[in-house]
């Protein structure tokens, strides 16, 4: 019997899973999500995919290797406002931290005017109400000396009362905790004591790092979505364990790899935005098998534009992130989204007369209009449908129905009050939503130093395909890889099952130039003896455990600090001065040539380490040849569609995906199709197969 790689992604309507056999051939399931008990959808898409291949379920799970499991259960549990009840404990005076947040109220990047204006915004709902924060006496200063002990019979009452108000998790920040955890470590064990059935989270094990606020942001939200990740994860590793799953499960994490279902249970907060991380998992491994070492990656889904870039072949990374208008540090990878999808829906401004497509989404349900559930207000996907692009008897692989004369009815309202053609108007949509994807992605690459038409792009997501040609060609790219075809819709699950184990540990300790080697030195080692630590615990042998280290450097004086990373874990007086010079070339990059103060003393802030294993890849087998010869029955039919560059209804042939082999090439206008999803090719546009079966579109106009 063969072996199997399995990668699994929880969204809000769909369960993905994709196996990999070691030919590496793929297959495809999908199910029903199955809010709150996610898995049931979990074993019901494993189940489709053992009958895809003829398998029992518990046969397949006994063949599978490695099974990586991405889950948007504790996004969704923050997204709702259903998350536990917490209790938090903090030092006394600092009660208010989370509530007084920062002065740019988690706004930052978005509307000036929603900052600066503070009546056109808001600070969210408090994670932690102020009835459920306690203060206890103890002090620990900025040297990282305990300069007050701490009070235990305060935290023994702060516990009882705590416990008694109903908590179900209790979040522990003190101030300077990251120089010396003593005190939180103690509050903890008197927790544990006192109040076992609490879920418990320390500030100084979950992000050791200056910032009270994001410090005590990111203990607040682990132990806001604990218990419900824990439950969930748990229910699952027992669930594949009885059914004969026997590798310990892995879980994919937004650092960019993946951590055992221990470590997702300590710390579930390393799970937000796995889902849209994985994407980027999986299209780092493609782009080096492609050659391809920079890739802006594109997921566009029903409700959202997810944009992730890989330079030089990594991920690019941040150490702050955002949800719901909370900041915290965690390392993740820089995965920025839009509310622009499938489902956003298109309405028109009152005081400017503008057309306006999202951040509001029609959602699963009712969803477009032409799901013909409910909704009443047109979407993209209902003005794709009215363009042309989606042929309304074979949505879905043909599970699905669309109303086209509903989609049309609904449009031409909207078209009535703005005095436009009906195909304008449905093209204007189709136009705004691929020109806000294109600034989405000029963001996300100048903001960073790096030039979008240094790239490829990956289109992935069921909408993905369909409308990536117009922004890419917006942004002088030089091609859009459509990845594995169909598999471009379940890409995420991909990626969970190419992700490889991954542990990334930080240590805060600012030090000012001329540096101390044997200090840096110091703790460099400290930081890869627990990455080791880590690594062993997952049982991973020593032979395989890679390590790559970097600083966050900043001029002193300054708060702009950039991460440069080190040739090996070790300086010397000469790897220092080759440290300052990529610190001078990464600090150019990013806020321009002739910015760095050359002779300026510099700062060391944080240390840190990422501790990882290969795990096993898909193979993915190339073409042993390439034809040029286009099969006759690889067009489908010929539909009518809308094109902007003409301004007219041309009739278009329809292509069958499936029936293009590698090197077939097809020229623009066309439309082709698989079962998930539509890859549309613009006048001027070309597409073709690859050799590794990725289609790919040159989306320059002639």
């Amino acid at each position: 019997m063969s072996s199997y790689l399995c990668g699994l992604d929880i969204g809000g309507t769909f369960t993905d899973c994709v196996l990999i056999d070691e030919s590496g051939r793929l297959t495809i399931a999908k199910a029903p999500s199955t809010p709150p008990n996610f898995a049931a959808g979990v074993m019901t898409a494993i189940e489709r995919a053992a009958v895809k291949i003829g398998l029992e379920v518990h046969d397949l799970l006994d063949a599978i290797t490695v099974l990586a499991h991405g889950t948007t259960v504790g996004t969704n549990a923050i997204i709702q406002r259903r998350g536990a009840k917490v209790g938090l404990i903090t030092t006394r005076g600092h009660n208010d931290v989370i509530h007084i947040m920062r002065g740019s109220r988690g706004l930052s990047g978005q509307d000036i005017k929603m900052i600066v204006h503070i009546p056109e915004s808001s600070k969210p709902d408090p994670l932690v109400p102020k009835k459920l924060i306690r203060g206890v006496s103890e002090r620990v200063d900025c040297f990282g000396k305990v300069v007050v002990e701490l009070n235990e019979d305060e935290v023994r009452q702060a516990i009882i009362e705590l416990r008694d108000a109903g908590c179900e998790a209790l979040a522990i920040c003190c101030l300077w905790s990251f120089l010396e955890p003593a005190h939180e470590l103690r509050i903890k064990a008197i927790a544990a004591e006192l109040a076992p059935d609490l879920y418990l989270t320390c500030s100084a094990e979950l992000a050791p790092k200056w910032g009270e606020y994001e410090r005590t942001t990111a203990v607040a939200l682990n132990a806001y979505i604990g218990p419900t990740t824990v439950g969930y994860v748990t229910r699952l590793d027992q669930q594949l364990k009885e059914m004969g799953y026997k590798p310990p499960l892995q879980i994919t994490q937004c650092a960019g790899g993946t951590i055992t279902v221990r470590k997702a249970q300590q710390a579930p907060l390393l799970t937000l935005d796995s889902g849209p991380v994985s994407g980027v998992t999986g299209s780092v491994y493609l782009g080096q098998l492609m050659q391809h070492p920079n890739v802006i990656t594109t997921d566009l889904g029903g409700t959202s534009f997810d944009v992730g870039v890989i330079h030089n072949g990594a991920p690019v990374v941040s150490y702050k992130s955002l949800v719901n208008q909370y900041e915290y540090f965690l390392p993740k990878v820089d995965v920025q989204t839009l509310g622009t999808g499938g489902g956003s829906k298109v309405w028109i401004d009152k005081t400017t007369k503008a057309l306006r497509v999202g951040p509001d989404s029609a959602g699963a349900s009712p969803g477009p209009v032409c799901y013909g559930n409910g909704g009443t207000v047109p979407t993209t996907t209902d003005a794709d449908l009215v363009l042309g692009y989606l042929d309304p008897d074979n949505f879905a692989g043909g599970t699905m129905q669309l109303d086209r004369d509903a989609a049309v009815a609904a449009l031409q309202l909207l078209a009535d009050e703005l005095e436009m053609d009906l195909f304008e108007l449905a093209s204007g949509v189709a136009t705004i939503a691929e020109f806000q994807m294109a600034d989405l992605i000029r963001k996300v690459t100048v903001q960073k130093g790096l030039d979008p038409r240094d790239f490829v792009v990956f289109a992935f997501g069921g909408a993905g395909p369909v409308h990536m040609g117009v922004a890419a060609r917006e942004l002088d790219v030089s091609k859009v890889i459509v990845p594995q075809g169909d598999t471009a819709a379940v890409w995420c699950a991909f990626g969970a099952a190419s992700a490889d184990i991954l542990h990334v540990n930080e240590k805060v300790s600012i030090m000012s130039s001329p540096f101390d080697v044997g200090r840096v030195n110091g703790l460099l080692a400290e930081l890869g003896e627990l990455g080791r630590a880590h690594l062993a615990e997952d049982g991973v042998a020593a032979d395989r455990h890679q390590f790559q280290f970097s600083i966050d450097m900043r001029h002193r004086g300054q708060i702009n600090e950039v991460e440069v990373f080190l040739e090996r874990g070790e300086l010397d007086a000469e790897g220092l001065e080759g440290l300052r010079a990529r610190f001078v070339e990464r600090y150019e990059q990013l806020y321009g040539h002739g910015a760095a103060l050359h002779g300026a003393r510099l700062e060391m802030v944080t240390f840190r380490c990422r501790a990882s294993a290969t795990s096993m890849k898909p193979q993915l087998v190339a073409a042993d040849s390439l034809s040029d010869v286009v099969a006759g029955d690889a067009q489908s039919g010929q539909r009518d569609i809308y094109w902007a560059e003409s301004k007219r209804v041309e009739t278009t042939p329809i292509y069958n995906g499936y029936k293009l082999v590698a090197g077939n090439a097809v020229d623009g206008p066309c439309v082709v199709e698989t079962t998930t999803t539509s890859m549309v090719v613009h006048p001027g546009q070309r597409i073709e197969v690859d050799r590794l079966g990725n289609f790919v579109i040159d989306p320059a106009v002639a």
